[in-house]
């Protein structure tokens, strides 16, 4: 399906970025290259934290680890540094952001980020995005 969008959807101008999202699980977006630039692993704090050794080969093809849903740590047993110890150790140069939809918390970290690989200036540009 990737493969027959993406000649009508590069055809447009003003498409900065292009997020191809596979909600199933973390095994097959490791799998398979679909010619993105970047993979981003997405984890909640809900899953636990030993996600990443679990899933190794998704942890060690992405750029990005996004820990979401920090603001229910006080509800779960997840432990951060644990996490994040385990997602290092497949993948030393992942680049770990903390983030909460509800809160909003860790997002201007990761519009800054993506604004930055795509060579953008992040100076005016993450205001306008940031609210």
């Amino acid at each position: 399906m990737v493969h027959h969008a993406l000649p009508w959807l590069l055809g447009h101008k003003d498409i900065k970025f292009l997020i191809i999202e596979n909600v199933g699980n973390m095994v097959c977006p490791a799998e398979y290259d679909l010619g993105e630039d970047m993979k981003v692993a997405v984890m909640s704090v809900t899953e636990g934290d030993d996600k990443p050794l679990k899933y190794p080969a998704m942890f060690s093809a992405s750029q990005v680890l996004l820990i979401n849903k920090i603001d229910l740590l006080p509800y779960t047993d997840f432990n951060m540094q644990r996490a994040k110890e385990n997602a290092l150790r497949i993948n030393p140069e992942l680049l770990v952001l903390e983030t909460s939809c509800v809160k909003g918390s860790g997002f201007s970290d990761w519009c800054e980020f993506l604004l930055r690989s795509a060579g953008a200036d992040t100076g005016p540009a993450i205001k306008s995005l940031i609210k």
